[in-house]
């Protein structure tokens, strides 16, 4: 979790803390006035106690819901026994609402099931404790159905959003895996070629020229260690899927690339290494698409951006690209942090035994760092 955020959620906190006390104080001014003051004690610590275990419900999100609960059925309880009025009080409902509200979220079917049948239990069993004569019932009893109807309904509906981001995220991933591993499969298949075709070569020299032979024996063995190499690529990749075409041969260079994007974009600025290094097919064609994929956002959600840098650069261990701009924070920005393109470019990346960054740059702007391990040129 990055400082945004934390910032957010530290807000969010905030935020409902202030409207619990909103609701503490209404219901204690409510009190005062009619039954009075003192008789509020009672319910007024529990509501307080209750509206605690909402704010820190994302550590234990089921024991918090369920002590909530239990609270508020002693609460109710205690309220029947010295004859005053039984119905969870607007803060008691509020922080009810935000504990269920949360667990039909987040938590399995069944518990979160238990839960929003645990609170309705409860309310059902404050409306048959209720006194006939309890003033202000009629409001009270409106906000705790409503209160339950919309804990219910809104947890219900983010569940459906959270489940629908999950399987796009995961129809992502799978998309990804994919596409690598046809290329990957590409890679092997040349370098089996290569190796079949110079076993045949061996053969032929081997008739003529038998103190050649090592030479070719030499040149099959460092042709069999890459495709090795490439294979374990390929491990835990491959799902059951219909037969499809290969992929194509690579992509092109990334300073076309950039060239047309200067023409719709802001100016970049590419900076790579001497054109000599070679890097696995693998390797090539997840540098060009970090750097595809980082303009198209670019373009998508920094359209003030004054300029872009894409660095590409490689030391004995690892190739590190990244793309870089100056664009000012704004709230297109803040959505892209959890956008398909990046889960597909991490997935991608971890793939490789590599790490990928994207965030805010310290001043303005955003980054995406992405670093592929290699060994001598290849990857491992």
């Amino acid at each position: 979790m990055n400082i945004w955020d934390r910032l957010l959620r530290v807000a969010a906190t905030v935020g409902l803390a202030v409207a619990f006390l909103a609701a503490i104080g209404i219901q204690a001014v409510a009190f005062a006035q009619t039954w009075g003051a003192r008789y509020w004690l009672v319910g007024g610590a529990a509501a307080v106690v209750v509206c605690v275990l909402a704010l820190v419900r994302r550590r234990q999100r089921v024991l918090a819901a369920v002590a909530g609960l239990v609270i508020a059925g002693l609460a109710i309880a205690a309220a029947r026994v010295f004859h005053l009025p039984t119905e969870p009080g607007p803060a008691m409902a509020l922080a009810l609402a935000v504990l269920v509200g949360s667990a039909v979220r987040a938590l399995p079917p069944v518990p979160a099931g238990v839960l929003a049948a645990g609170w309705l239990a409860v309310l059902c069993g404050a409306f048959l404790a209720a006194r006939p004569h309890s003033s202000g019932a009629s409001g009270v009893w409106v906000i705790n159905v409503a209160a339950w109807l919309g804990a219910v309904g809104v947890g219900l509906a983010l569940r459906l959003l959270d489940d629908r981001a999950a399987a796009t995220a995961e129809k992502v991933r799978r998309e990804e895996r994919l596409e690598l591993a046809r290329e990957l499969h590409d890679a092997v298949a040349h370098h089996i070629t290569g190796m079949l075709i110079q076993a045949q070569a061996a053969q032929l020299v081997a008739r003529k020229n038998p103190e050649q032979v090592a030479e070719s024996l030499t040149g099959i063995e460092g042709a069999c260690a890459e495709a090795l190499r490439a294979m374990r690529r390929v491990v835990g990749l491959l799902r059951d899927t219909e037969d499809v075409p290969p992929a194509s041969t690579g992509p092109e260079q990334l300073d076309v690339l950039v060239e047309r994007f200067n023409r719709q974009g802001p100016p970049v600025r590419l900076q790579v290494p001497d054109d000599n290094v070679a890097w696995p097919p693998e390797v090539t064609s997840t540098v060009y698409r970090i750097v595809r994929e980082a303009l198209t956002n670019v373009a998508r959600h920094a359209p003030h951006a004054h300029g872009v840098t894409v660095t590409v650069d490689q030391n004995p261990s690892a190739v590190t690209v990244e793309v870089a701009d100056d664009a000012p924070p704004g709230p297109a920005r803040a959505s892209y942090r959890g956008g398909y393109g990046l889960i597909g470019m991490r997935e991608r990346v971890e793939t490789l035994g590599g790490t990928l960054h994207a965030g805010r740059r310290p001043r303005a702007g955003w980054s995406v760092l992405a670093t592929l391990p290699i060994q001598d040129g290849r990857s491992r």
